[in-house]
């Protein structure tokens, strides 16, 4: 699946932020950016690590050393960034590769928000979804009763 996402009305500032911390403070191109493409934290800490040398070649393997991550989730994590369309992986290797000159220019504006701000990014990234451990967890409470 390769992403694509309407033009800013003003293409001088496609991406501009309001003052608030919050999700809404980010751009609506680059939320449903995020929605569509950012499945979680680590496949953005994925993404910012390929993205940043774009001419490298990244072994599975090396991508776990530099996150410190689970082999599964780097596995999981680079095949929800290629069926985005930012990634490209085969036999084990993964590079950034986006699909498209409009998906380079959002995983730019991705990689700008998180720097200036992360807090938004990552709640939004992390709330947009109930979690689905925490509703199994929950239906175990008194009889399937949530407080």
């Amino acid at each position: 699946m390769i992403v694509s996402f309407p033009r800013h009305a003003d293409p001088a500032r496609p991406f501009s932020h309001g003052v608030s911390g919050g999700p809404s403070s980010l751009a609506p191109e680059l939320v449903a950016f995020v929605e569509a493409a950012i499945p979680s934290v680590w496949a953005l800490e994925t993404l910012i690590l390929l993205r940043s040398a774009p001419d490298r070649d990244w072994t599975m393997d090396q991508i776990v050393a530099e996150l410190r991550a689970n082999p599964a989730l780097v596995a999981d994590c680079v095949a929800s960034l290629q069926r985005a369309g930012l990634v490209h992986e085969r036999d084990g290797v993964a590079r950034y590769a986006p699909a498209s000159p409009g998906l380079a220019v959002l995983a730019d504006a991705l990689q700008d928000a998180y720097r200036q701000r992360p807090v938004s990014l990552v709640n939004l990234i992390t709330t947009r979804r109930q979690d689905p451990l925490k509703g199994f967890a929950d239906s175990f409470r008194l009889g399937g009763r949530k407080p």
